[in-house]
């Protein structure tokens, strides 16, 4: 299929996409890589009459260690994380979540800050960096904000984004040599979308995840707090508990794929 008729502005700066948005007659959305919504468009499952292209908006790109924080501007691409660009244990954690997204020619061009922003409910980004923790960084009328990944996505293609905001980066946390990370995810055949995800991130705290629902990611507490006690296993029957206990709609397939996605996270994690 062909997409509807939209216009198309590719801005230069950050100021004028944000005035763009702002002043757009009709639905507006704005595009990185074009990976997420590109596809949409074509399916018609998106009809937005002007499209706010972000790819030559300087600034967006960037990758910068300052601290204990890991920033990651929003254009920057899964290939060039699968590639290393992020350092340390982060960047080692961000690297293989990034290796099995889609295929190559995807990654060249699909951008972290589009996967989040675009929210859907099986990808990989917001799964891996609600595991993570950190914020997320947002540009609109009044200036520059920031929001947490714990909230951020509130629904399936649903986020905290005001209707005139623009995802912007990210500030990651940088973990030390000690932090352990583990993730894993059921799909039918390698580079789909995920039936099933789980990520497990120890740092100064456990953060365990359970991923591409029907809804948006959500940690799990109950893992969390086995974790935080000492144990270095959870088993896929404990993992079905916790996840009912905390989300009761998985029907018994649901409940089981992502229970074993969640047991063999803890498991990558301590291997």
């Amino acid at each position: 299929m062909k997409s509807a008729k939209f216009d198309h502005q590719r801005m230069v700066t950050l100021e004028e996409a944000v005035a763009a948005l702002g002043s757009a007659d009709g639905e507006a959305r704005i595009m990185g890589g074009g990976q997420s919504l590109g596809p949409m468009m074509n399916l018609r499952l998106a009809q937005p009459d002007l499209l706010i292209d972000l790819s030559r908006v300087g600034g967006l790109d960037g990758i910068e260690v300052a601290g204990d924080t890991i920033r990651i501007g929003a254009r920057v691409t899964h290939a060039r994380i699968e590639d290393g660009a992020v350092p340390g244990v982060t960047g080692a954690y961000m690297q293989f979540v990034a290796s099995g997204i889609s295929y190559r020619s995807v990654r060249n061009r699909g951008t972290i800050g589009g996967s989040v922003a675009h929210a859907d409910p099986s990808a990989d980004w917001p799964s891996a960096l609600l595991a993570l923790g950190g914020d997320v960084v947002i540009a609109g009328q009044d200036g520059e904000r920031r929001m947490p990944l714990d909230g951020f996505q509130i629904g399936p293609f649903a986020t905290g984004l005001g209707f005139e905001e623009i995802l912007t980066g990210f500030e990651l946390p940088t973990l030390g040599e000690g932090a352990k990370c583990g993730y894993y995810k059921v799909n039918r055949k390698p580079g789909e979308f995920a039936d099933a995800i789980g990520a497990v991130v120890i740092g100064s705290a456990p953060r365990v995840v359970c991923g591409a629902t029907e809804a948006a990611p959500f940690r799990v507490a109950a893992a969390e707090e086995r974790l935080a006690a000492g144990v270095a296993e959870i088993s896929v029957a404990d993992a079905r508990d916790m996840i009912a206990a905390q989300d009761p709609g998985f029907d018994d397939y649901d409940l089981q794929i992502h229970a074993v996605a969640l047991s063999r996270a803890v498991g990558r994690a301590f291997a």
